[in-house]
């Protein structure tokens, strides 16, 4: 099937022959008479021959390209690619009794440049990073009901605050499929809350599974300290590893609110647990001597590259102070989700809040994403969540 074409620029073909899935707007020479945001458009080289077929959108990244073979983008292609991606989450062992929770499309990383969709128990959360995915959502769900064989009965769609704001698209967050049925969900065992409905991204990080399973592993004995702590993900994990104490704290009234319900549902009436509503700076400026197992798992420092020197003092200045804080022998656990900020600029960055503190610090573990959240090999932006693992004489 043809579609209307995007003509590029005499060179700027180079990227999409070796697979990179955008098209940025500066390599556009015309357009056909008529395309409009989130249109299906066919990519062309300056005298026409076909390269890649994708979405259409305004702004910086013009096309996200789809597939490199000429072909319809309709339910069949969107069923075809959700199989794949669910079949890939079964043979990594992530839905079982006990773990109904994961990240089903990563965007690019599933050949779908655009698209995140999360599972919990029988509900999928879709949003659409691109104006195409808005106008598909429909398909997607229904694929996404069809190709699970009756796992999902709820598709509930939240692309508010994920679209671009310019295409002016008014997306309404709300159930395309089924309807609200419980929002208990399992992960390696433990119970937790999801608020899809006015949470965070889908309602819950699931990129970090791994490595709050990590976590569970260094935190027996330990006083563990979750900064920026959202749901409580490492806390719960912190106390079934059998920690001392664990102190949760997050800046938001609705985060130490689903901490300490997760908490409940895990662990009622654990003394061991408190959950703090606080600024992350004003908390870690009183801890002295309290912690030897600390989280640092802010939000995004840097959602573009124009935020991202800001972003870097940021982290070297919030791990400076953890850094100052824990106790000898303690382990520090340091994240930055930053698509923008690189492993080496993190790592820098904590390398110099070390630096600045003059202790002894030896990294035990570098850490990424989990498999559900794969990499594109031809789409190395993908690689966003950035970890260390750090002993602190």
């Amino acid at each position: 099937m043809a579609y209307k074409r995007i003509l590029l620029k005499r060179g700027k073909e180079d990227s999409l022959r070796r697979f990179h899935p955008w098209v940025f707007s500066g390599a556009i020479a015309r357009l056909d008479d008529g395309i409009e945001e989130g249109d299906v458009v066919d990519v062309c080289t300056n005298d026409g021959k076909f390269i890649a077929v994708g979405h259409y959108q305004i702004g910086s990244i013009a096309v996200r390209v789809l597939d490199f073979a000429q072909r319809a983008i309709d339910k069949a292609f969107f069923a075809e690619r959700l199989q794949k991606a669910f079949q890939l989450r079964k043979s990594l062992g992530l839905i079982r009794p006990d773990n109904n929770a994961f990240r089903l499309v990563h965007g690019e990383g599933d050949f779908l440049s655009g698209l995140v969709v999360d599972v919990y128990g029988s509900t999928a959360v879709v949003q659409a990073h691109s104006p195409g995915m808005h106008f598909s959502r429909d398909m997607i769900a229904s694929a996404l009901v069809d190709v699970t064989g009756g796992m999902l009965s709820n598709v509930y769609y939240k692309s508010e605050t994920t679209l671009p704001y310019k295409a002016e698209l008014d997306p309404q967050n709300d159930y395309i499929v089924g309807g609200y049925d419980t929002n208990i969900a399992v992960e390696n065992g433990l119970r937790f809350r999801v608020d899809w409905l006015r949470g965070q991204k889908t309602g819950f990080f699931v990129d970090q599974r791994d490595n709050r399973s990590l976590l569970e592993r260094y935190a027996q004995g330990r006083s563990v300290l979750n900064m920026f702590c959202y749901t409580g993900g490492f806390s719960f994990y912190a106390m079934r590893g059998s920690a001392r104490l664990v102190h949760s704290v997050d800046s938001s009234a609705k985060a130490i609110q689903l901490t300490n319900e997760n908490v409940e549902l895990n662990f009622p009436g654990d003394g061991r647990h408190q959950a703090f509503e606080d600024d992350a700076f004003k908390f870690l400026n009183g801890i002295d001597g309290k912690y030897d197992l600390i989280v640092l798992d802010p939000p995004a420092f840097a959602k573009h590259k124009s935020a991202l020197k800001n972003a870097l003092v940021g982290y070297r200045k919030l791990n400076a102070k953890a850094f100052e804080k824990i106790l000898p022998g303690g382990i520090l656990f340091t994240f930055s989700c930053s698509q923008a900020v690189s492993k080496e600029q993190f790592r820098l960055a904590v390398f110099s809040a070390a630096a600045q503190s003059g202790r002894k610090v030896r990294i035990l573990h570098q850490l990424t994403q989990p498999a559900d959240h794969p990499v594109n090999i031809y789409h190395p932006e993908g690689e966003y969540l950035k970890g260390l693992v750090l002993y602190v004489e």
